[in-house]
């Protein structure tokens, strides 16, 4: 049995959370936040067999895409300086960092 955790964007996590129960997968999501913008991820974590964790990680390669956002950076001062003028950037966001870890024990009471 394998664990698979799932860190998303919060604006993917309802669909990839649909799509995995399509498939008979049981989710539990976790709130996060981490990564440099700091917004809002979503953790899901995914117990399933060995023979279905490809399976799994195609449905979150199918709803999890990159796309490009565009940002206002924070002051190198770290807040507003009146010299500092932040020029909007474009970053990319979203995917998913993926961990698939060996389970040797679950219980479920």
């Amino acid at each position: 049995m394998k664990l698979i955790m799932a860190v998303i964007q919060d604006k993917d996590s309802s669909r990839l959370i649909d799509a995995l129960g399509e498939q008979q997968f049981k989710t539990t999501k976790l709130s996060s936040t981490g990564g440099f913008l700091k917004e809002g991820n979503t953790t899901l974590m995914i117990g399933c067999e060995d023979k279905y964790v490809d399976e799994a990680l195609e449905i979150i390669r199918d709803n999890c895409s990159k796309r490009e956002q565009l940002v206002s950076p924070v002051s190198p001062m770290g807040g507003n300086a009146d010299s500092y003028i932040p020029r909007p950037i474009n970053v990319e966001v979203g995917g998913a960092t993926v961990f698939v870890v060996p389970v040797d024990q679950f219980h479920q009471y």
